[in-house]
């Protein structure tokens, strides 16, 4: 690992409705852009990373949500950088998020979300979401 390798704190949310789970196309022109992924993105300076997460989704999704509970939280090297992604489970929103900050959006059944392109650090959280639903507590 290089020394002066930026490391990044990021908030993801897992969010569910009717059983289906929201993911987000990264936008073309963006760190592995056409990947989808959970909804969120890199914490700034003086904010917690719940406020991190429901920010982030206000602005690429146009729509609130509450974030319930901290779920995980993995690390990943990427060539430029580090992050630690902590994934959070959220209310479901009242309006439809609409793609504001992302390429596109998609709800999808958990069984299917290993059919869609993830980024690694993303893709590590699969099988705890395929584990944890099977014990509802996505509901």
């Amino acid at each position: 690992m290089r020394k002066n390798k930026p490391h990044l704190e990021v908030a993801a949310g897992l969010i569910q409705r009717h059983g289906k789970i929201l993911i987000t196309k990264r936008p073309v022109g963006s760190h592995l852009a056409g990947y989808w992924e959970f909804p969120g993105g890199k914490k700034e300076e003086g904010e917690t990373l719940p406020e991190c997460l429901e920010r982030e989704i206000r602005e690429e999704l146009g729509v609130d949500v509450r974030v319930e509970r901290f779920l995980c939280r993995v690390e990943h090297e990427y060539e430029s950088k580090s992050i630690s992604l902590h994934l959070y489970k959220c209310s479901a929103p009242d309006e439809e998020p609409v793609p504001i900050g992302c390429e596109s959006l998609a709800w999808v059944e958990p069984k299917e979300l290993g059919n869609f392109l993830m980024p690694p650090a993303d893709e590590k959280f699969l099988s705890l979401i395929q584990r944890e639903r099977k014990q509802g507590i996505h509901h």
